[in-house]
């Protein structure tokens, strides 16, 4: 099928109430540590970033829980808390749940955002409380909304625990009817898949323990007249997705791309489908050519396309600085005809994001390890928050800044302090960016496989006491590290210069201890083509 080549980023940016997001997952022996991963970026114009987290607790009898939608804040329902409740720090919990999301809108006509119900990041977070692992939050989800609705669009979930990765998709049923139609697939062991804004399963098994499904799943769709074929060959996704533009290029894309990162000749047939929606659409999963490990997953969260024919530093876009990022709206126009930008894993508009490590190879008190960053996935760095965990880095806690107020303390405005800089001269500030961020990330890996040989024979408490330290230290160190960065750079590249530096990262002084004369930087030569191309001959020396 060839898809209408028309941009919905104007609905997925606009119209919808949830955040454009990005969540890839590699299952479990995809790693050599046996460790199952999913991501997360947290991509909002208007969404702060910090690590909300919740108490383990005990209700009384009759206690109720107040559902305020994650996205606007409005208050939505009351539900009854169970007798106990899980405790929670970011989008993992003391058991080595681990959950993400992204938003695809599917039929407007579904949703219903303005008679109650769970929407679904409080839907993630009331899980988080109540379930110990993937399939168990499954069943918490879908009796969740079948018994006080769904108060969202339609939403794609990742849901790992130490043993099991899967997607869950799910849209509501319209006004004046609860529940809602969804399907879940384990991924297999060994493989990886994800979404990003658009539903990605098609046909599925309708008798097989490792998918799961609404039982009107498919009954649904032809009373709405969204399907009339054989069961056999229902799409969850073509029923309940309307396919454009935006949905192949701005969403299957980016997961294209992280399958060509680690299985090219599997996504090769599919580059078709992910720039112009033609062929079929990509199998849900494949299976990588080598390990994946937890730093290979974060720098797939780094992706612009970087070597695919989508590059975004390589085409006029991309100005004087190799700048891989294009300012919002996503679509233009030039003499009547309609163009769009290339969206990107990552990307400038992410609050947080994070790769999640779940595991049952290390001691109990990080059986899920949360390697969180704030701001841009590319010029973030990430930190490891474990599962044991009760009190958030500072760098991270919510209430420290906002989108209004810059706080010193605050990882969000340290890497945006620094993203901000880069954006304007990327290809000559990356270098400086990733040197820091790579001795940050070194740190926190080398912590991280540390302290698993210290606490290992030390009772639980005292685990998750070293644990906390070692957690706080290296997020709030890594947070000062890019203030400093932030200031270096300001420094270094001031007034479209390059100042000099000596072999330890100084910068030069003459005999009498003044500053050398800097490097002029200037531009690269598609920049000076594009202006020759555009006023021929009008700056053309001629004496």
């Amino acid at each position: 099928m060839k898809l209408r080549f028309i941009s919905a980023m104007t609905a997925l940016c606009g119209a919808m109430s949830a955040m454009p997001c990005t969540s890839l997952i590699a299952s479990k022996g995809v790693a050599a540590d046996g460790s199952v991963m999913i991501t997360y970026a947290a991509d909002s114009h208007t969404l702060y970033g910090d690590m909300p987290s919740t108490a383990a607790a005990d209700h009384r009898a009759g206690a109720m829980r107040k559902v305020y939608d994650w996205d606007s804040g409005k208050f939505l329902c009351e539900i009854p808390q169970p007798a106990h409740t899980y405790s929670t720090i970011g989008h993992i919990n003391e058991h080595g749940l681990a959950m993400a999301e992204s938003t695809w809108g599917g039929r407007e006509e579904l949703w219903d955002t303005d008679n109650g119900g769970i929407d679904y990041g409080s839907l993630i977070y009331i899980t988080l409380e109540r379930a110990k692992t993937a399939r168990e939050a499954i069943k918490v989800m879908t009796d969740l909304v079948s018994e006080y609705g769904y108060a969202s669009e339609g939403e794609s979930f990742s849901i790992a625990d130490s043993e099991e990765a899967w997607i869950m998709e799910l849209i509501g049923k319209g006004p004046g009817r609860k529940g809602a139609v969804w399907v879940a697939r384990r991924i297999p062991d060994g493989y990886i898949s994800g979404h990003a804004n658009n539903p990605r399963i098609h046909q599925f098994p309708l008798d097989d323990p490792e998918t799961l499904y609404a039982p009107d799943v498919i009954d649904f769709a032809r009373e709405k007249g969204y399907y009339d074929g054989p069961d056999s060959l229902f799409s969850f996704s073509k029923a309940y997705q309307v396919y454009d533009h935006g949905a192949v290029r701005a969403c299957d894309a980016r997961v294209w791309s992280f399958f060509n990162m680690f299985a090219p000749e599997a996504a090769a047939p599919y580059l078709p489908w992910a720039m112009y929606g033609e062929g079929e659409p990509m199998p849900l999963w494949v299976k990588p050519e080598k390990p994946i490990d937890v730093r290979a997953m974060q720098w797939a969260m780094r992706d612009h396309f970087e070597g695919t024919p989508m590059d975004m530093t390589q085409d006029i876009g991309a100005g004087p600085f190799y700048v891989p990022y294009r300012w919002r709206p996503m679509d233009f126009e030039v003499d009547s005809v309609k163009y769009f930008h290339e969206r990107a894993i990552a990307t400038q508009q992410t609050g947080f994001s994070f790769v999640a490590q779940c595991s049952n190879q290390v001691p109990e008190s990080m059986k899920a390890t949360l390697w969180f960053g704030c701001d841009d996935a590319n010029t973030t760095v990430y930190s490891p928050v474990y599962s044991s965990m009760t009190k958030v880095p500072r760098c991270f806690e919510v209430g420290n800044g906002d989108l209004y107020t810059i706080s010193r303390d605050a990882a969000f405005w340290a890497h945006n302090l620094v993203a901000n800089q880069a954006y304007n001269r990327y290809s000559q500030m990356i270098p400086d960016i990733r040197r820091v961020q790579n001795e940050r990330e070194d740190l926190a890996h080398k912590t991280h496989a540390e302290m698993q040989q210290l606490i290992k024979d030390k009772p639980f408490d005292e685990q998750r006491a070293m644990l906390t330290w070692a957690s706080h230290n290296l997020a709030d160190g890594a947070t000062q590290a890019f203030f400093a960065l932030n200031d270096f750079l300001t420094v270094k590249f001031l007034d479209g210069n390059i100042k000099k530096q000596n072999a330890d990262g100084t910068f030069k002084r003459t005999e009498s201890n003044l500053p050398e004369q800097p490097e002029y930087g200037g531009y690269n030569d598609l920049y000076f083509r594009s202006i020759v191309n555009e006023t021929g001959d009008k700056f053309k020396k001629r004496f």
